[in-house]
């Protein structure tokens, strides 16, 4: 897609679903050239099921930018099995006052964010790969991050034991969940409270996923939970616990 196209599409998108920045074309540019280098890599690494710039635009950046409302000034960010960086790169080119790590147990896979940042020359991000459940017993890692979030990682009773150890106590875990968002919440409510959360909201919203095609619409759930008290030091678990025996 030529550059003019794709602002265009862009423009078109984040207005029909309610998204305004006011430096909308140096966003743009990042998320154009972050197109084109995850594109040409997802055709030797599974990085999304995702290949055209229409459908980038509306089901990945759109989507991803839903939740930019909810990041504090200055905050210091975590992307939790970030993959191809989708929400790294989005929020560290929308918003220059963050600083942003994206964590990923494949280690190809935050090497190439890593590399994407680079030529991006998106300062505000870096990327480690880890997995979570031992990274957030690291003392630099655990309870240090103002705003931690995943998207298409897990379901919510195993990702807020992944997620929520790294959050300070007052800062916001969010997990952008699709049609099932509110089911998962219910599940989610005793294990969110037993690791210190308290669930703050649960944003229902209707995806525009088209500019041509008014019934391209996908429901989504941005869950947003307050960190109010220290996780217990028993928690999270090991991977296999946390996923056999959900809190």
């Amino acid at each position: 897609m030529e550059k003019i196209r794709f602002f265009d599409v862009c423009e078109q998108m984040f207005a029909s679903n309610n998204l305004a920045f006011a430096d909308f074309s140096r966003i743009c540019e990042y998320l154009f050239h972050a197109t084109e280098i995850i594109l040409e890599k997802n055709k030797v690494m599974n990085l999304t099921a995702i290949c055209t710039d229409e459908e980038f635009i509306a089901r990945h950046w759109t989507d991803a930018l839903l939740t930019e409302k909810y990041i504090p000034h200055g905050a210091k960010l975590l992307d939790v099995g970030t993959g191809g960086g989708i929400l790294a790169i989005a929020y560290a080119a929308a918003r220059p006052d963050i600083s942003v790590i994206a964590l990923d147990s494949t280690a190809k896979k935050a090497n190439f964010v890593s590399e994407t940042a680079k030529q991006l020359s998106l300062d505000n991000l870096t990327a480690i790969s880890a997995r979570a459940e031992e990274l957030s017993n690291d003392k630099k890692f655990r309870e240090s991050f103002d705003f931690v979030c995943a998207r298409a990682v897990a379901a919510l009773p195993v990702l807020s034991e992944l997620c929520i150890p790294f959050v300070k106590r007052g800062g916001l875990f969010c997990a952008l969940k699709g049609k099932n968002g509110a089911e998962e919440l219910e599940m989610s409510r005793v294990g969110i409270e037993k690791l210190g959360g308290k669930v703050k909201q649960d944003e229902k919203l209707m995806l525009k996923e088209s500019v041509s095609d008014e019934s391209a619409i996908s429901e989504r759930h941005i869950i947003v939970i307050e960190k109010n008290a220290e996780t217990p030091k028993n928690f999270p678990r090991r991977f296999t616990q946390i996923t056999k025996n959900p809190l």
